[in-house]
C-alpha cells in the first residue's frame, strides 16, 4: 500500500526525522487560513499517489495566504497521471543549501534490502541513474544486520553525502523495519543554510501482508484514490482500475497479467486487473463482478479461470449465482480450463444465460470480449 506524501512525512517525523511544518486540506478557503498559520508563504502540493507532480503543475509556491487560496483552488480537482487531486498539503518553505536522494527498497531477487543514495536529489533519480550511474550509490543491506551507524556512514560516504545524514539514514531504516515497509524514500533530503537536515518529501510503501500488525493501516486516510479500488479493497479483492473497456476477472496474478496482454493484442484495452486469488465462490465472484461492471467505461467482461484447488464447476456455479445477484447489463465472455472444466462448461451450457458466452481458449475469449467492447 502506497501512502500519501503527508502520511509518509508523518511516519518520518514519528521516527525523529525532521520535516517542515505542514497541514492538509481539501478546501481552498481553508488553505488561506492554514497559510496564515504557517507564516504566509507556503508550498502548495497536490496529494496523489504518483510521481511527476511538480512537472504537472501540482507543486507551487504561494507568496501569501491569498495566493495560497488561489493556488489550492487551481490544484484541487487536477488530474495528474490519472489521479484526481482531492487534497493539498501546505508546507512552510525552506532555504535549501543542498539536496540529496536516499531510499531503502526490498530487493526480492537477492533476498535483501538495497540502500540507494545520491548527492543529486530533487530530480528524477531514474534520469540521474541512466545518464550518470556513477552518481547513484547502491549498497546492499543485510536484513539481519540492518543499518547501524557504521552502515549508514558507509552509505553516506559511497553517495557523497555529508556526515550529518548518518543519523537520518539510521532513522529511515527504523521507519522501514518498524512500519513493515517495502520502500521508504526521501527526495529531497536537504541541508538548509542553517545546517539542518530535513526531509522535504517522502514516499512509503507498506507491506499489506503485515496489515494485522499495523493499526494505522485500517484508517480511511490510507485508502485508494479511486472509489472502485476502495470498494474492491473493502471486499478483499485484488483490483486495479485501468483505462480500457474490457473488464478482466481471473484467478492468479500471472494469469490475469497474461490476459491483459492478450486483450491488448486483440485491439482492445483492459479496464482493470482483478485477481480472485485461490477462491472463486459465488460470493467472491459476485463481489468481483459488481466492482468490474460498476466502471462505466466497461463494455464487456472477460472471465478467465484455470481451475486448480477451486474446480471449474464451482467457478461456473459462482458465475451463474453472481449474474443472478448482480444482474449486469454487459456481456460476459467466459473461458474455463483445468480441474473439472468439462463439468463447469456443461453447467453454463445448461443454464444458457443470455449474457454469458463461452469460448474454450484464452485467445478466442479475449478476441470475442474485444469485439463486444469495440462494437458496443
Amino acid at each position: 500500500m502506497d501512502l500519501y506524501e503527508h502520511q509518509a512525512r508523518q511516519l518520518l517525523a514519528d521516527h525523529g526525522i525532521l520535516v517542515p511544518r505542514a497541514k492538509v486540506t481539501d478546501s481552498a478557503d481553508r488553505a488561506r487560513a492554514i497559510a496564515r498559520g504557517l507564516g504566509g508563504r507556503v508550498v502548495v502540493k497536490a496529494q496523489v499517489k504518483t510521481g511527476g507532480r511538480g512537472k504537472a503543475g501540482g507543486v507551487r509556491l504561494a507568496d501569501d495566504p491569498a495566493a495560497a487560496e488561489r493556488t489550492a483552488r487551481r490544484i484541487l480537482g487536477m488530474d495528474i497521471k490519472g489521479h484526481t487531486v482531492r487534497t493539498v498539503m501546505l508546507a512552510e518553505p525552506v532555504d535549501i543549501e543542498e539536496e540529496f536522494y536516499v531510499s531503502y527498497v526490498l530487493d526480492r531477487a537477492a533476498g535483501r534490502f538495497l540502500a540507494i543514495a545520491s548527492a543529486e536529489g530533487g530530480t528524477d533519480i531514474e534520469e540521474v541513474a541512466a545518464s550518470r550511474p556513477e552518481a547513484v550509490a547502491r549498497i546492499p543491506v543485510d536484513p539481519a544486520e540492518g543499518v547501524t551507524s557504521a552502515k549508514a556512514a558507509e552509505i553516506a560516504a559511497a553517495a557523497g553525502l555529508p556526515p550529518q545524514t548518518v543519523d537520518p539514514l539510521v532513522r529511515l531504516w527504523q521507519v522501514l523495519v518498524r512500519e513493515d515497509a517495502l520502500l521508504v524514500e526521501v527526495n529531497p533530503l536537504v541541508r538548509t543554510r542553517e545546517g539542518q537536515i530535513l526531509a522535504l518529501d517522502g514516499k512509503v510503501t507498506l507491506d499489506d501482508n503485515a496489515r494485522f500488525r499495523q493499526a494505522r493501516r485500517g484508517s480511511d486516510d490510507c485508502g485508494h484514490d479511486d472509489p472502485l479500488e476502495a470498494a474492491a479493497a473493502a471486499k478483499g479483492l485484488n483490483y486495479v482500475r485501468l483505462d480500457g473497456e474490457v473488464g478482466v476477472i481471473g484467478n492468479g496474478a500471472g494469469l490475469v497479467m497474461a490476459t491483459l496482454d492478450v486483450v491488448a493484442g486483440c485491439g482492445a484495452r483492459p479496464a482493470n486487473f482483478l485477481d480472485l486469488g485461490g477462491g472463486a465462490s459465488a460470493e467472491v465472484m459476485a463481489d468481483a463482478l459488481a466492482v468490474v461492471v460498476s466502471d462505466p467505461a466497461v463494455k464487456s467482461v472477460l472471465v478467465n479461470v484455470f481451475g486448480g484447488i477451486t474446480a471449474c464447476d464451482a467457478v461456473a456455479d459462482g458465475i451463474l449465482r453472481a449474474v443472478d445477484r448482480v444482474r449486469p447489463a454487459k456481456p460476459l465472455v467466459v473461458r474455463l480450463d483445468g480441474n473439472n472444466a468439462v463439468r463447469g462448461r456443461a453447467l453454463l451450457d445448461e443454464r444458457a444465460h443470455p449474457l454469458v458466452q463461452q469460448i474454450p481458449t484464452m485467445d478466442g475469449a479475449a478476441r470475442r470480449a474485444a469485439e463486444l467492447a469495440t462494437t458496443a
